[in-house]
């Protein structure tokens, strides 16, 4: 028998290469190539007896119409503002986290609602008929007009598809559907971006919607080939620890919203429950104010939040200190503590620092850079901030204090959340005054940290 002809795809890019090499040349990633099978035989869009797309005419784009996106509800209320509103005719959204985080129950508790509207489908790749009606069980779910099909090969799911013609569907996953016109193996880079290049095409052509749960990676980013993100039109991501009872969806990419919006779920016996009041879950119940923690207000997507960022701060007994970040960019904390030092005096060269953001939550954005550092500099006080004081502002090489968008929301929710003092960008100043919300504008990191210790004078 003749051995079968192999290559080497990159799972980022999805180039191809003849021989194996630690580097891609197309995306410069390292170990990113894996072995896969050439594969040989007809068109693989032969089953279908049509071609990828029409020939469609060239239009002027000042003569198209437009028209708003009909959107529909899951039933969820975090769920749908991460998709910008509502699931969307004809789109395809791939999910993915960690095993164990929540993907199926939450796709399942939306299929359920949705059951009750619309013509909904779960194929499941993972777990038998059996095992899902006993998680719906166990939910407490009327999965009465829910149907499901356990099945894993993609040419029945697409006779599925035609025969039953849902409205909503979701693949549980796509890492095990398989197409008989590949001889790979389910889950390898061909049978993926395969399978899930002919499901987003019958998606678009039948107007279905179709969510796809993907794997992660150790790593956290979604497995298989980068081009799985590039071809759907949502990629939502679940955040959170597994030992924690909350989780989080975060939109990476979003066709037809905003992308970073954030949802906030609590895993409960009666599976996830949308958060009303997340600000209330990253920020810690202190009887009093303690040394090395300050609230700032982060924006995710259109959602301001108030986060604790805890630091310890600490002598160090070995050659080169720690420096440690939970939450945050590691990178960045080093960068924060050379502008500390170079513009404000204050040195942590033989201190150990640790960074957290409670609650689990990743920040991102530059804006917490003046929470960070002054929570580091009231670890090496020993002195807590003032009680009441909210802060947010991104911090550049020379000192400044540049400004954070939204910036007025971000003051609303402070004040609703009953804070009294904010140290913000001048920039950011409010025109009006908020009313219970006393504002400090500042240009510099001395500047700052100069007005905290103005406070403490004046409460002592």
């Amino acid at each position: 028998m003749a051995k079968a002809k192999t290559n080497y795809t990159c799972t980022e890019c999805g180039g191809i290469l003849n021989k194996w090499a630690g580097q891609c040349p197309s995306c410069q990633q390292w170990n990113t190539l894996v072995e896969t099978i050439i594969e040989v035989g007809g068109n693989r869009f032969s089953n279908t007896h049509q071609s990828l797309a029409q020939t469609a005419p060239v239009l002027n784009l000042a003569d198209i119409e437009t028209e708003d996106i009909p959107r529909f509800g899951t039933g969820i209320e975090e769920f749908d503002r991460v998709l910008g509103g509502g699931l969307v005719p004809g789109g395809v959204v791939l999910i993915g986290g960690d095993p164990g985080i929540g993907k199926s129950t939450l796709l399942l508790q939306a299929l359920a609602s949705l059951s009750k509207l619309k013509k909904v489908l779960y194929v499941s790749g993972e777990e038998s008929g059996s095992q899902i009606a006993l998680r719906a069980k166990r939910l407490m779910l009327d999965a009465t007009d829910l149907h499901l099909q356990a099945e894993i090969q993609l040419e029945k799911i697409l006779n599925t598809l035609a025969d039953y013609k849902p409205q909503v569907v979701v693949i549980d996953s796509i890492q095990t559907v398989y197409s008989d016109a590949l001889s790979s193996a389910p889950g390898s880079v061909a049978q993926v971006r395969e399978c899930a290049a002919q499901l987003t095409r019958i998606a678009k052509g039948n107007n279905i919607t179709m969510i796809l749960v993907g794997h992660v990676t150790k790593d956290g980013a979604l497995a298989g080939p980068r081009v799985l993100e590039h071809i759907v039109d949502t990629v939502l991501y679940f955040e959170g620890d597994t030992h924690s009872s909350f989780r989080l969806v975060r939109a990476i990419k979003n066709r037809f919203g905003a992308v970073n919006e954030l949802g906030v779920f609590a895993m409960t016996e009666k599976g996830l429950k949308g958060v009303s009041n997340p600000s209330a879950l990253f920020l810690s119940q202190h009887d009093t104010p303690v040394a090395g923690s300050c609230v700032m207000v982060t924006q995710e997507g259109t959602r301001p939040l108030l986060v604790e960022i805890q630091a310890l701060v600490d002598t160090s007994h070995a050659p080169n200190a720690k420096r440690l970040s939970v939450g945050l960019d590691q990178n960045r904390l080093a960068m924060l503590l050379a502008v500390l030092h170079r513009h404000a005096g204050v040195a942590a060269s033989d201190q150990d620092v640790f960074i957290n953001a409670v609650g689990g939550v990743k920040i991102t954005e530059p804006a917490a850079d003046l929470a960070v550092l002054l929570a580091i500099n009231s670890s090496m006080r020993n002195k807590p901030l003032p009680r009441g004081l909210v802060v947010f502002g991104e911090v550049g090489l020379a000192g400044e204090i540049r400004p954070a968008p939204r910036g007025q929301e971000r003051l609303r929710e402070a004040a609703k959340l009953g804070f009294s003092i904010a140290i913000i960008p001048k920039s950011n100043a409010p025109k009006q005054k908020i009313e219970g919300l006393q504002i400090i504008a500042v240009d510099r990191i001395d500047e700052a940290l100069s007005k905290v210790r103005d406070i403490d004078g004046l409460l002592e």
